[in-house]
């Protein structure tokens, strides 16, 4: 294992209930932009709640952050906080609207040309708003990490900085009930490839980090269906909310080696075809497991043995079994596992390809050793 420094600044109010905390958490002298996605949030109780818990402050509101948050979105929203006077923001949503969040509390304090920049050539990031989130939708992690993603046109670029941490974020797992299930799937399908690209490389003897990532993926394979079978269940959305959140704090990650190939290829999906970001990761961590099995083989049969109890037959077979019961996992959770499942084919890897090739993105994986040619036969795995 690796040395590191493991800090989480995050307040974390996890329980139903917990959206009245944010009058706590916000400063009475601050001036708060809520942010928030396309308005579901005043359909399920969710505005009433914050709207409640803000009574006193002195705050606005900023709505229409999409599912994969446009730059031209966000631009508008850095317009309104710098014309009038904004100090701290609010992101009510799912992982998009808190990203989003994130890149606004970052461009409005950049100095330089073009807050683009911060995306496109990494610059960067020394100061930024305060942010506190109200989660409503658990996937990404995004509510206790300092990692977002935002798009432009057919680029769908990360960036990361811990200035753009949240302060707090509340964890209520009621807010999920009216999540529709593509929401459902999309949210713990993210969830379970954020912890295999942490988990799914070699071995670096991080037995805790190992344990806890397997604790999670046996959550996620035994609460997920549930949550589309019984979707009122509150105690199976608390454990996926909690899980989700764990996937990506940055804890089972430290010290240890991560992958993140199928995330640079799932971004091109997204960015090109406009596929849900947690589909593009269903079509193409199969493929990726395929393709890598010979420098990931120590995990993979780690992987069939502790996750699915596969321990009998040789070891190409085990690799065989622990894939196969991958992508019936997936399909039990109604996400795609296959290119021809998206409607997609041969031709379109080359626009794959390229897209990737324009990002720079030639040297993924673990080991940075995965060049445009081992992405192309990923994507030729996938179809």
């Amino acid at each position: 294992m690796d040395k590191f420094t493991y800090q989480s600044p995050t307040k974390i109010h996890f329980g139903e209930g917990q959206i009245a905390e944010i009058a706590n958490d916000i400063p009475k002298d601050k001036k708060i932009l809520v942010i928030y996605g396309g308005g579901s949030i005043k359909s399920n109780g969710v505005y009433e709640q914050v709207s409640a818990a803000l009574t006193g402050f002195n705050w606005s509101e900023f709505s229409g952050i999409e599912p994969n948050p446009q730059y031209g979105t966000l631009m508008q929203a850095v317009a309104k906080v710098k014309a009038e006077g904004y100090d701290f923001l609010l992101a009510v949503g799912g992982g998009s609207v808190v990203d989003g969040t994130k890149f606004i509390a970052a461009a409005a304090c950049y100095e330089g040309a073009d807050p683009w920049e911060i995306l496109h050539d990494q610059a960067p990031v020394t100061a930024a708003l305060p942010i506190g989130c109200v989660l409503t939708l658990p996937a990404t992690g995004s509510e206790t990490n300092g990692g977002a993603v935002v798009s432009r046109g057919n680029d769908k670029l990360f960036f990361g900085s811990a200035l753009v941490k949240p302060t707090f974020a509340i964890l209520d797992p009621q807010t999920t009930l009216s999540l529709s299930p593509r929401q459902v799937s999309n949210g713990v399908v993210d969830a379970f490839v954020h912890t295999m690209e942490q988990y799914l490389t070699f071995p670096v003897n991080a037995k805790v980090q190992d344990r806890f990532a397997e604790g999670l993926l046996l959550t996620l394979i035994e609460e997920g269906p549930k949550a589309l079978a019984t979707p009122d269940d509150i105690a199976v959305r608390a454990n996926i909310m909690w899980s989700a959140t764990q996937a990506l704090n940055g804890l089972i990650g430290m010290g240890v080696p991560q992958d993140w190939a199928t995330h640079m290829i799932g971004h091109e999906l997204t960015g090109n075809y406009s596929i849900d970001h947690a589909r593009t990761l269903s079509i193409v961590l199969p493929a990726v497991m395929q393709v890598c099995r010979k420098e990931k083989q120590a995990k993979l049969v780690q992987y069939a043995e502790r996750i699915f109890g596969i321990t009998t037959g040789t070891t190409d077979e085990r690799i065989d079994a622990a894939i196969a019961r991958t992508i019936a996992f997936f399909k039990e959770m109604d996400v795609p596992t296959s290119l021809t499942d998206v409607e997609l084919g041969t031709a379109d890897i080359d626009v794959l390809v390229a897209s990737l090739e324009k990002h720079g993105r030639t040297a993924l994986g673990e080991h940075g050793k995965l060049t445009i040619a081992d992405s192309r036969k990923i994507l030729e795995t996938a179809l």
